[in-house]
């Protein structure tokens, strides 16, 4: 089945999430099925003792059940002059209806708590499996907003209006049931009204719908506006930008805050439309039924029950409407949430393999476009990345550096038609992409660290670790001193991003994250960007070291990806990038002699440095 296929419909995704917690939805249906029936009883109780017990109408309209069963009690009689019983009967249908009552709320709540507890597990579960291009694609705060918001509102509609549904069908069918029994035509006066109040729910259905929908998204943009501002509170702090940024959340909000005032105002109309159609309802049966007592068809008891019935049948009717118009909100949620299920995750070709990587790299004629439309990244370009080598990359911004170590990675996928990036002769699509990235450890310039401590950012991508390697790799990336100088040492807690860091503490955190893995292949992308030129060269003299002390099929292939020429120099083979093409590759020394882009770059940086030395 395609995956886009796999949740056709709103009900087949909601079925998909209920796994688990049909059980305790079930059992809430029945413990409601029995509230209801208990409730039903009370008015038909009282009815009886108004009529035959202290009243003295004629006993012999009793049903054969009734009849036997106030034998079974010890009569009529004995029961006038044991009033006591009927009260014990009554407050044992009391206690019945609120021992049901709390079995209903406790196994609704459980089974509301696990759907909940699924949807949220198979979101973030699926959200982790989907492709690097669609998180791109996608914004951050509106992912959230869908993962909390219409998680709550989906919940609230399985969990109250849909259970309230099946309660409100029983309390329907029970009280048409019971009043149609002790008065046809009152009956009739007060279910004349269910078809005006679903009809009326149908005709604000869709308005209701279409007004939260454009709630939901608007909330999507304005948690999308907070969450970036409060990522980058330190750029926005820089920059002087508290009032700009102010105005625009506080035009959002207003946007935001306008559209809830209007749903609200549909939703005060809807919900007065209900107050006078049950009002109606109320004063008809009141009416009809006073009017029959009067003329004898009707006894005391049979009034006090018929009012009694159509004030429990007020409620689910007016329940039945909202319901209606809640399902128009729930469906907008459950779409919203269909849209992220619906999305295909990342997915290994058949036969997907394991293939040793400590083997040559080829880039082979690969060209990429982003998006359709969009200018070419790469275009054509071809080259070597010998194993245990170190291969330098350097080029302009937007040259297509760092797109090359993301097809490496298959963080995007490289059509068939755009060329062939091979490891050890197999092409990188055959490759399971887990075992792909697990032996491909990358430094972005821009590292993302989590709010934990030190120790636990470094070691995270580890399958474990013990102290002494997190320091020697901690040692490698130079980070070592820096974190010793810390009052809480490897046990400091990294704010949110690493905000509590320095650009070059956090990018050698990265390294040395990377570093305690140990992978095959180490791609370095512009990650000593943030560093000093002395801080630069010792953590290379450190890498040097490191793959000196190992032996030749240890080493791991290094990729090095700079603007910074002194970065580059040593590597053993150095190829240079310009606007998606490779113009120039070899040593440090042959690049030099060939007085092309590299000798330029070079000229340029070595002259920069002699102005500031002068």
């Amino acid at each position: 089945m395609d995956q886009k296929e796999r949740f056709g419909t709103n009900a087949r995704m909601i079925g998909y999430f209920m796994k688990g917690s049909w059980p305790f939805f079930i059992l809430s249906a029945v413990f409601a099925t029995l509230l209801a029936f208990f409730d039903m009883l009370s008015p038909r109780l009282i009815s009886f003792t108004v009529d035959y017990v202290i009243g003295e109408e004629d006993p012999g309209g009793l049903s054969s059940f009734v009849k036997d069963l106030v034998s079974f009690a010890g009569g009529l009689g004995f029961l006038k002059r044991n009033l006591l019983l009927i009260a014990g009967a009554s407050l044992f249908l009391g206690f019945m209806a609120a021992l049901c009552r709390y079995l209903f709320r406790t196994f609704n709540a459980r089974g509301a708590e696990r759907l909940v507890e699924r949807m949220r597990n198979e979101l973030f579960t699926h959200l982790l499996s989907l492709p690097y291009k669609w998180h791109a694609s996608n914004s951050t705060g509106d992912i959230i907003q869908r993962c909390t918001s219409d998680v709550q509102t989906i919940k609230r509609f399985v969990a109250e209006q849909m259970t309230a549904l099946v309660r409100t069908f029983i309390m329907i069918v029970m009280a048409v049931s019971f009043m149609i029994r002790i008065h046809p035509v009152v009956t009739f006066a007060s279910a004349v009204y269910i078809p005006v109040i679903v009809g009326y729910s149908l005709f604000f259905h869709n308005r209701i719908g279409s007004s939260f929908e454009k709630v939901d998204v608007e909330e999507g943009v304005l948690s999308a506006i907070a969450q970036e501002n409060l990522t980058g509170v330190r750029v926005v702090r820089a920059f002087g930008r508290e009032k700009y940024e102010r105005d625009r959340f506080e035009t959002q909000n207003t946007l935001y805050t306008g559209l809830w005032v209007r749903l609200m105002k549909l939703l005060s109309i809807f919900w007065s439309c209900g107050d006078v159609v049950t009002g109606l309802q109320s004063l008809s049966v009141m009416v009809c039924a006073s009017v029959f007592c009067v003329r004898g068809s009707l006894t005391a008891g049979e009034f006090i029950a018929l009012c009694s019935y159509n004030l429990m049948l007020v409620w689910p009717v007016r329940t039945l409407g909202r319901i209606i118009s809640e399902m128009s909100k729930a469906g907008i949620s459950i779409g919203r949430l269909r849209y992220i299920m619906n999305a295909e995750p990342e997915t290994d070709r058949k036969g997907a393999c394991e293939p040793p990587m400590d083997k040559d790299i080829e880039f082979s004629h690969v060209s990429f476009t982003y998006e359709n439309g969009s200018r070419e990244v790469l275009h054509d370009v071809s080259f070597l990345i010998p194993a245990h080598s170190t291969v330098g990359i350097l080029g302009g911004t937007g040259s297509g550096k760092s797109t090359l170590m993301y097809l490496l990675e298959r963080l995007y996928e490289l059509p068939p038609e755009n060329g062939r990036i091979t490891i050890g002769g197999t092409d990188i699509r055959n490759i399971r992409a887990g075992y792909l990235r697990k032996n491909i450890g990358m430094v972005l310039q821009e590292p993302y660290l989590f709010s934990r401590t030190l120790s636990e950012n470094i070691s995270m991508a580890a399958d474990s670790s013990d102290m002494e390697s997190i320091r020697s790799a901690a040692g490698t990336a130079c980070i070592d001193d820096a974190i010793q100088s810390f009052t809480s040492g490897y046990d400091t807690f990294v704010g949110e991003r690493g905000v509590t860091l320095s650009g070059g503490q956090k990018q050698r955190t990265a390294i040395a994250q990377m570093l305690i893995r140990k992978p095959p292949v180490m791609i370095f992308d512009d990650s000593l960007s943030a560093v000093d030129a002395e801080t630069d060269q010792k953590i290379r003299h450190s890498l040097a070291e490191l793959h000196a002390g190992e032996s030749g099929q240890d080493r791991a292939a290094v990729i090095l990806i700079s603007h910074r020429i002194t970065t580059l120099m040593n590597a053993d083979n150095i190829i240079v990038l310009d606007k998606g093409r490779v113009c120039e590759s070899g040593t440090h020394e042959e690049l030099l002699k060939q007085n092309g882009l590299y000798k330029k770059i070079y000229d340029l940086q070595t002259a920069g440095k002699e102005d500031e030395i002068s």
